[in-house]
């Protein structure tokens, strides 16, 4: 069992992990905020930060299925773009609002440094179907306590970007702010008004785990020996016990050996002390249902069970699916593994492993009241909702039977919703309670 005290050892069960049962999902509410929503930077931050996405031509990802002229989005943007939120929080605001932090930017090192990182509030209104967005606040460094040479370097406030970090992971405890972050991968501590106050390497067990974007690494490096975290493969989810007494951070996906082979369809998770600022030493391992690659958030539902957003690299319906030789109107590689699984952290067996209790699929939940707010193209049955996006990567409890789930719209890239189309930040409200009371 996972203890939430930090320093107790890793009791693992000899008992095999079990095969987790597919339950049902119902749809009980459906919010957007648009595509192309911004918000003015910071009145101290350099003039530069006015405009962004500067860097971004040629530079989708692999796996988007339409040219970003397709998508009908102009470069540069005037402001700084409110997308691309990659985790909720366990905790929420005083007045009930949800933490949720904006990744990078524009998806990778080389493009989004023209980006300023920050995390912001989030409130639904699933009667109407908007997201109102409170509060941004801007991630900066005056105090020098990120270890190498960012973007805004030279300024008195120094914005980070993200050219420095890549944030994926977020959890409040009590006054502090702690992000998982994916280039080194670092754990990094801040304030509830955006001051970073530590940047920390991650440790497994007594070894350093770092990825090919550490700052300290140049090039040549070799896999296994000077870096086991793939690229894009850092902190993903990390999750909060509900005492605020232990982060379990989990990566992306697999790690290397040290001889570079790739622990394939294996994700490692770890232990962190909030209060002693450390990693704990303890670790277990959770094993991917198949054709999922990666996951894209982790939140505790209770002191030992947890939900894990599973997902393959896809977008879009799988029946508008391009056929061989075709590459307008359709999908090259659309959705067809997005899951959201339940795990027992006080189940562990012999090799490390997290039980899988129950399992939901996102790419097949009822629909019977009609709640859908944007049109899907494709074969969706009547009755039925998708969630048919690349990377879903928020899912945080909403009362006893019900789950907030989020995707990340990866502006200006993703298009997964509708073909051409700019996908929004959606927020969905899910009746899963078959799901939350697996054991």
């Amino acid at each position: 069992m996972l203890r939430s005290a930090a320093f107790v050892p890793l009791l693992t069960l000899s008992l095999p992990v079990s095969a987790q049962d597919m339950v049902p999902a119902t749809l009980a509410g459906h919010a957007a905020l648009p595509a192309l929503s911004f918000s003015a930077p910071p009145a101290n931050a350099p003039e530069e930060a006015w405009v962004s996405g500067r860097f971004t031509a040629g530079t989708a990802p692999v796996n988007t299925p339409q040219s970003l002229e397709a998508n009908g989005l102009m470069r540069p943007f005037f402001g700084q773009p409110i997308q691309g939120f990659s985790a909720y929080a366990f905790t929420r605001d005083p007045q009930g609002a949800i933490y949720a932090l904006i990744d990078n930017g524009f998806g990778s090192l080389a493009n989004s440094s023209d980006a300023l990182l920050s995390f912001t509030r989030l409130v639904p209104d699933f009667d109407t179907g908007r997201v109102e967005v409170r509060a941004r606040v801007w991630l900066r460094d005056p105090d020098r306590k990120v270890p190498f040479r960012i973007v805004h370097e030279a300024t008195e406030a120094r914005y980070l970007t993200g050219a420095d970090f890549d944030p994926e992971s977020i959890q409040v405890v009590g006054d502090r702010v702690f992000i998982g972050e994916e280039f080194g991968p670092f754990m990094i501590t801040a304030t509830l008004d955006g001051v970073i106050l530590d940047v920390q390497e991650t440790r497994l067990g007594e070894e350093t785990l770092r990825s090919p974007d550490h700052p300290a690494l140049t090039v040549p490096s070799e896999a296994g020996a000077d870096w086991r975290v793939p690229r894009s493969r850092g902190f993903e989810g990390m999750a909060m016990t509900p005492d605020g007494a232990m982060l379990w951070a989990m990566l992306e996906g697999a790690i290397l050996d040290a001889e570079g082979n790739s622990e394939d369809g294996v994700v490692r998770v770890l232990g962190y002390d909030p209060a002693a600022g450390d990693w704990t030493g303890e670790s277990f391992r959770f094993r991917f249902t198949e054709g999922a690659v990666a996951i894209g958030d982790f939140n505790f539902i209770d002191d030992t069970r947890a939900l894990v957003i599973e997902r393959d690299a896809g977008q879009g319906h799988p029946s508008l699916a391009c056929a061989e030789g075709q590459s307008e109107g359709c999908f090259r590689t659309p959705a067809r593994v997005k899951r959201i699984t339940l795990i027992d952290t006080a189940r562990i067996d012999a090799e490390g492993y997290v039980a899988r209790l129950a399992q939901i699929d996102l790419m097949d939940i009822a629909d019977p009241e009609g709640l859908a707010r944007l049109p899907t193209d494709g074969d969706v049955p009547e009755g039925r909702f998708v969630f048919p996006f690349v990377t879903i990567e928020s899912v945080i409890l909403d009362g006893p039977e019900h789950i907030l789930v989020g995707n990340d719209n990866n502006l200006p890239f993703s298009a997964g919703r509708q073909l051409g189309v700019a996908d929004s930040n959606e927020m969905i409200r899910l009746h899963v309670p078959e799901l939350l009371a697996a054991r």
